[in-house]
């Protein structure tokens, strides 16, 4: 009996000391857990009933080199949808079907999906925005957002690119200059109970997003406007395929116009325009067509189609053979329309042949045989040595997406054959960025600079975060070599095959090419002029490219204007004047005169009083008889060739 009862106190004082143990654990745990942890339960415990929207930042703009906008924000607003605080959803389907213009299946489905928050679509126009918002329908939210808005609409599309839904950069600036554009977004955060619905009166908190930087570029709205507009002419004039021009400083590399025509509209990036879809009917296209279509239309040709250069590319030859000195200007050549390269007979453009000229000649000549001789005194080597001191075997370096490389014969596959149609252009392909960096060296004294777009980012209250450096190498020709291929350029156009360039007092270089298309018995052509001035110091340098021209083709016919078109407003407005020669002020009836005053004069008398002054165009505005006002006004001093309006009562 008495052991009976020691086992039970036993037992009970295990139970009772288990007891004590658990719940002292317990204690300690609680205190734990109340004291030590309350900070990170009470942060899970604010997480787990914590919503969090996104408050879009806005995005940098874009600048041209004058500080005109060329791409811009526009407020507008996103819609969204949280299930659980709809109370009416069959109402919140019909109004938000009917006033976003959306089919009532797809709300729907947005608005039946049970997630934290669902956006029904982005890019709403504010005022719409505004009247969604006044509708006040529970577990409808109304964030602000921004649009990206391009004033200049299909101004130089293909170099400022665009941005896709949620403001990123889809092409061109937009996307090489994301990281510094697209700024950083905010967040709103509202407290909700543990079923996801948002406590009336709880606090909001707000962290405000971080505005993109701005990018200043080198783009000049007026030159890029003058040179699409010379660029549609002849597209339309020629019924060409496309037209290419990239215009550039050639001492630093600032590119002024980058000219891809046809462009597409920047603030409708996803509709084919008619040249994209050729005749095609969009309705029968497959998605994988249309998106190739997409990707072609947007495609920046100038780097990254490459194409065979023709005689344009006779400049690195010839500057290849001066710093050889395998050829001097005195050198006779003889051309009967053809030099016999192994077994090839390889024809001259002028069929009858050049006869006999000098290496001047031969230049201002474009002649096939005399490049062929001179490049074959060069040699492969040698040659080779000046396409990689030129930067034609690497990619410029331009500061946008997509650019590509030459396409070349390695050394050791060139034979007499390929060298003699490489001297003129023929049998590698390159793009026109890496030929106009590789002339920008020859005429700027040997410098290879990197050609670019961008020259400075700027926070939102104008300070510089960053000045854009960009790489320059020095020697790659001598100066007394780039001096002679001015001088020898400008004959070029002052007398010879690129004379259709010619602008009185503006002493412009360059050289022309017609190159034909693969296969060779296509006779299809690429028309092409290289151009730069003041010749003696180059400010700028521009290239042309027609591709498939009809009717007649050659790039000292077609091209060669194009170019003296941009430059006959381009160079007085960056402030070149011209220096005219005593033949040019002769020739071309140089100097000024005092505008006379012609209100009240009948047409008549118009016609009379100006037969003493040389005004190029008389227009006359209205229908009246008689000159109510005129431009230039009286008494100014105007300049020979003047066009005259004159507004009739």
């Amino acid at each position: 009996m008495a052991r009976n009862k020691t086992f039970n106190r036993r037992n009970v004082f295990i139970v009772v000391a288990v007891i004590v143990i658990a719940a002292t654990l317990l204690t300690v745990r609680l205190a734990y857990l109340m004291i030590a942890k309350s900070a990170d339960y009470a942060e899970r415990a604010q997480k787990l009933h914590e919503r969090e929207r996104a408050i879009k930042a806005e995005r940098g703009i874009i600048y041209d080199r004058n500080g005109i906008i060329l791409a811009d924000n526009k407020p507008v607003s996103t819609i969204s949808v949280i299930h659980s605080q709809i109370k009416e959803p069959e109402k919140v389907i019909k109004f938000l079907s009917e006033t976003l213009g959306l089919s009532e299946a797809y709300v729907r489905k947005r608005v039946e999906k049970n997630s934290s928050i669902e956006r029904v679509k982005s890019n709403v126009d504010k005022t719409l925005a505004d009247k969604i918002r006044e509708y006040d329908l529970d577990g409808v939210m109304v964030d602000e957002d921004y649009k990206r808005y391009y004033p200049y609409g299909d101004l130089a599309s293909k170099v400022i690119g665009f941005t896709g839904g949620d403001n990123q950069g889809i092409i061109g600036l937009e996307v090489e200059y994301d990281d510094y554009l697209k700024g950083l977004d905010g967040t709103i955060l509202t407290l909700t109970t543990a079923y996801g619905v948002e406590i009336d009166n709880a606090a909001e908190d707000r962290i405000e997003p971080v505005a993109g930087k701005d990018l200043y570029t080198s783009i000049d709205v007026n030159i890029q406007k003058y040179a699409e507009q010379a660029a549609m002419k002849v597209l339309e004039a020629k019924n060409a395929n496309n037209v290419k021009m990239i215009l550039m400083n050639p001492q630093n590399g600032e590119i002024y116009a980058c000219v891809n025509v046809p462009e597409f509209d920047l603030n409708d990036p996803y509709t084919l325009t008619e040249s994209a879809l050729n005749g095609l009917d969009v309705s029968t296209l497959t998605d994988k067509q249309k998106n190739d279509l997409l990707n072609n239309m947007w495609r920046n040709a100038s780097i990254s189609d490459t194409y065979e250069p023709g005689s344009t590319f006779k400049v690195v030859t010839a500057t290849a053979a001066l710093e050889e000195k395998v050829v001097k200007l005195t050198d006779r050549f003889h051309c009967p329309g053809f030099k016999i390269v192994e077994d090839r007979r390889i024809r001259c453009h002028k069929a009858g042949g050049h006869g006999s000229e000098d290496f001047i000649d031969g230049i201002k000549n474009s002649c096939n045989p005399v490049f062929m001789e001179i490049g074959a005194r060069v040699g492969v080597t040698n040659m080779y040595k000046y396409f990689d001191r030129l930067g034609l075997f690497r990619k410029t370096g331009v500061d946008l997406p997509g650019e590509a490389k030459s396409i070349m014969h390695k050394p050791d596959n060139v034979g007499a054959v390929e060298l003699a149609t490489i001297s003129f252009g023929q049998s590698f392909q390159i793009t026109s960025l890496q030929l106009l960096v590789a002339a920008s060296a020859i005429v700027n004294g040997g410098k290879i600079v990197t050609p670019h777009f961008g020259v400075e980012v700027k926070g939102k209250d104008g300070t510089v975060v960053k000045t854009l450096n960009y790489e320059e190498q020095e020697n790659a020709v001598s100066k007394e070599t780039s001096d002679l291929m001015k001088q020898l350029l400008e004959t070029v156009v002052s007398d010879g095959t690129g004379n259709r360039a010619y602008l009185a007092g503006y002493h412009i270089g360059g050289k022309t090419a017609t190159s034909e298309k693969l296969p060779r018995s296509s006779n299809k052509y690429i028309s092409s002029f290289l151009g730069f001035a003041p010749a003696d110091n180059p400010q700028i340098i521009g290239i042309v490219l027609i591709d498939e021209p009809e009717g007649i083709y050659y790039g000292g016919t077609i091209a060669a204007p194009v170019i003296a078109e941009v430059y006959e407003n381009a160079l007085p407005y960056l402030g070149i004047e011209p220096v005219y020669t005593e033949d040019e002020i002769k020739e071309n009836n140089i100097g000024t005169m005092i505008m006379p005053d012609l209100a009240g004069l009948s047409k008549a008398e118009v016609k009379k009083l100006l037969k003493d002054y040389t005004f190029k165009e008389v227009y006359y505005d209205g229908e009246g008889e008689k000159v109510k006002s005129q431009f230039p006004l009286k008494g100014e001093e105007i300049n020979n060739n003047s066009n005259l309006i004159l507004y009739m009562e």
